[in-house]
């Protein structure tokens, strides 16, 4: 291919992407592709011969496909387990492809249009991203030398079946109660995976010496074969000592790093929740310091000037507001990479270590980012929050809480043991 014809095809694709990501496939024509990649009509048929057949070249060039093979073996000596391993590739496949959101809806609207051969194109696709996964799990396994039920090519393929499930469930419905967050359903499919492929308990899980933060009350501690109590589900809120020593070893860290732990304790946000913040979300003003979450359960939160016991700035002046402040980049994402592109979850993740370097849990094991919603949920409850305004605020049922409203109820009666002394 001559490097006009190459370079016009370039411009088709990425003309094409702008527009289907935009104002979806089907309200793009094939005359606007043309126009905007400065070409002819004419020259889009003759490279794709339809507006389908320059979809799958779309999806076949995207991140979603194109160098993930590269991607994944990058990854491999990132990872300590495979627990880990299928958390990061759940986390970045579905950032990816969120990020397309009117293309992957025209993706699964328009696919009964396509044509045997763009069929056939699309399935060469999705294999080849599966395979590249497969590669990337057999490469953990036989470093951990773990014994499974399951082939990776099989496990690769399960797991790329339900993220896909649940994309066009959530790209395609609202108001649903099948999971409470991204997070969640991660966390649920990751187990799924790990209690059904590989041989217990020989798989080297980075949960298995921490609390299990997805526990249900029957399952966690009890050897008795007795109901428990939903009260006795873990709940693993950190100590305030502890709060401070990450905030202050973030502070340390930069700007953006001390906003976003800020964040973190002071609106108890989950992780996809964070990275989908935007800076028209942040409401300030010297009466409120709000965070407008539009990731999973749409809802407004109190950014707190009070974590643990200490002050973090007033409703105008605090770590968020001069990270704000300091930035000189047009990104319209509240936090950003070093490419000024918005912050990943796995990104995030790789923040939340550096602040938490060396401390450790009175269990004895490094902080977990899970556990700043445990701790801000307590915190609310210790505040006088009831359970139903908790509910609305976090975006969490009642019936989830409970065990929270216990372990709030618990401190609150070892502090006036303390004062008694």
């Amino acid at each position: 291919m001559s490097r006009s014809r190459s370079s016009t095809r370039t411009r088709l694709i990425n003309a094409a992407l702008e527009l289907f990501t935009s104002q979806g496939v089907t309200e793009t024509t094939t005359r606007q592709i043309a126009e905007l990649a400065q070409v002819s009509e004419v020259t889009l048929f003759r490279q794709f011969g339809n507006k389908q057949g320059l979809l799958l070249a779309v999806i076949e060039d995207s991140a979603v496909f194109t160098h993930l093979g590269d991607s994944l073996r990058e990854q491999v000596n990132q990872t300590n387990n495979v627990e880990q391993a299928l958390k990061n590739y759940g986390r970045d496949r579905l950032q990816a492809l969120e990020n397309i959101p009117e293309l992957m809806r025209s993706v699964v609207g328009e696919a009964g249009r396509y044509t045997m051969e763009n069929r056939r194109a699309l399935g060469r696709g999705v294999t080849l991203a599966n395979r590249d996964f497969a590669r990337y799990l057999a490469t953990v396994i036989e470093r951990d030398q773990l014994k499974t039920h399951i082939p990776p090519e099989k496990l690769a393929s399960l797991l790329n079946a339900m993220l896909f499930g649940y994309l066009v469930i959530e790209l395609t419905s609202e108001f649903h109660e099948l999971w409470d967050s991204r997070n969640d359903f991660l966390e649920i499919v990751v187990q799924l995976c790990l209690k059904g492929a590989f041989s217990q308990p020989e798989f080297n899980s980075e949960s298995s010496n921490q609390p299990d933060l997805a526990q249900t009350p029957s399952e966690y501690g009890n050897t008795s074969g007795k109901q428990l109590s939903p009260y006795t589900q873990q709940v693993a809120d950190l100590p305030a000592s502890t709060v401070r020593l990450i905030m202050q070893q973030a502070k340390k860290q930069g700007l953006q790093d001390y906003a976003l732990i800020y964040v973190i304790f002071g609106a108890g946000l989950l992780p996809e929740e964070v990275v989908a913040l935007e800076r028209t979300h942040h409401i300030s003003d010297t009466q409120e310091n709000l965070l407008q979450v539009n990731q999973g359960a749409v809802r407004q939160v109190n950014l707190n000037q009070w974590i643990m016991g200490r002050r973090y700035g007033s409703y105008t002046r605090n770590p968020l507001s001069q990270w704000l402040k300091s930035r000189k980049d047009q990104q319209s994402a509240l936090f950003i990479n070093n490419a000024a592109q918005p912050l990943s979850e796995s990104e995030l993740g790789a923040i939340w270590q550096k602040c938490t370097a060396g401390l450790l849990t009175p269990e004895g094991q490094p902080p977990l980012i899970e556990q700043a919603r445990h701790t801000w949920c307590v915190e609310m409850l210790n505040r006088g929050i009831d359970l139903e305004d908790l509910s609305i605020l976090s975006g969490w049922d009642v019936a989830r809480l409970k065990p929270y409203a216990h372990r709030a109820r618990e401190k609150a009666a070892l502090e006036r043991v303390k004062n008694c002394n």
